[in-house]
């Protein structure tokens, strides 16, 4: 079971998801293919990568990390992550 801090929400788990199936992506892509707002998806995207759940190993590219993946595994409890300025 996946343990998720007070910050994130539904659509956290919904781009870690997506990211982990599809390899990479840009929020547009992500956003259109769960048929949510671009700009919210973004949002969303630079919060987790803030955490490290997401990595952007270029301007408006994300990729899932190694803790990403291992919060979808359930083996991280994403409470315990600290924020960082990314």
């Amino acid at each position: 079971m996946r343990k998720r801090a007070e910050w994130m929400t539904r659509a956290d788990d919904e781009i870690l998801e997506y990211l982990s199936s599809e390899t990479a992506g840009t929020p547009k892509v992500i956003a259109d293919a769960l048929d949510r707002n671009n700009d919210y998806i973004g949002t969303r995207c630079r919060k987790l990568a803030s955490y490290g759940l997401l990595e952007r190993p270029s301007r408006g590219f994300y990729v899932i990390s190694e803790e990403g993946n291992s919060y979808l595994e359930g083996e991280l409890d994403a409470s315990t992550l600290s924020e960082t300025d990314g």
